[in-house]
């Protein structure tokens, strides 16, 4: 009998450590929240223009290795396509700079980089001139899905979120409390556009292969917005599997 007793609370005590021990590592495990795509949720896509997608724009050498091995421009062109066939409202929150802009007094260290290398300019805020085909205007491939007179192409954001433009306004006025997150650049608009929605009480899916960042000597931009991502985003998904999601619908 007190062998058996013996017998028993070993058993006891070893399930307890290794209860104790799957515990501990359990703690450093991220929840997934995940989100569910229903008649609330709108697609955003962040700055889809010739500067961060096209070889021709001004950004290509430190991004397009990123924008080629994500498939960036083909993932969002996928988006564009799914959202519009199955009836997800479309937003696109644009970057545009104005010659006034260019009178900022100070910035940061992207902000001085890309009023330096006129990176999105425009000739003002009413001045289409010499506008098409430029570096902010958009990809060839998603003009038709952009200016098809549905998507709502917001005010332009000018640093990195959406705080400076109408966004949120103009989701909320539609209804809309969820979003499908995508757009250049990973570590910097998506990313400021991703908290911010967050912090406005928006559940947010980040799609993360379509997206792409910066490689540079200081890191990896991509790298770095998904650890971000996952930290923060109700969900983050590939593409294949948002459309395998939306076409569900």
């Amino acid at each position: 009998m007190k062998k058996l007793i013996n017998i028993l609370i070993t058993i006891f005590l070893t399930l307890v450590v290794a209860s104790i021990s799957w515990g501990e590592e359990k703690k450093g495990v991220l929840p997934d929240p995940g989100m569910t795509i229903d008649s609330s949720t709108a697609l955003v896509i962040t700055d889809p223009q010739n500067d961060f997608l096209s070889p021709k724009g001004v950004t290509w050498k430190v991004v397009g290795s990123s924008v080629t091995e994500n498939n960036t421009v083909e993932h969002i062109d996928q988006l564009l396509k799914v959202a519009k066939s199955k009836g997800v409202p479309v937003f696109v929150s644009p970057h545009y700079y104005y010659p006034t802009d260019h009178g900022w007094k100070f910035g940061g260290a992207l902000e001085k980089l890309m009023h330096h290398i006129h990176m999105f300019d425009r000739k003002g805020p009413l001045d289409l001139e010499n506008f098409d085909g430029s570096g902010a205007d958009w990809l060839d491939l998603y003009k038709k899905d952009i200016n098809d007179g549905k998507t709502v192409v917001t005010s332009p954001h000018k640093v990195y979120g959406p705080e400076s433009n109408d966004l949120a306004l103009q989701l909320r006025k539609r209804g809309i409390d969820k979003v499908i997150l995508a757009g250049m650049s990973a570590n910097l608009c998506v990313e400021s556009h991703m908290r911010e929605l967050l912090e406005n009480g928006f559940e947010v899916m980040v799609v993360k292969d379509a997206t792409a960042a910066a490689r540079v000597p200081e890191g990896d931009g991509y790298k770095s917005a998904l650890v971000n991502f996952r930290y923060m985003a109700n969900s983050v998904k590939t593409t294949a599997e948002v459309v395998t999601e939306i076409n569900a619908l």
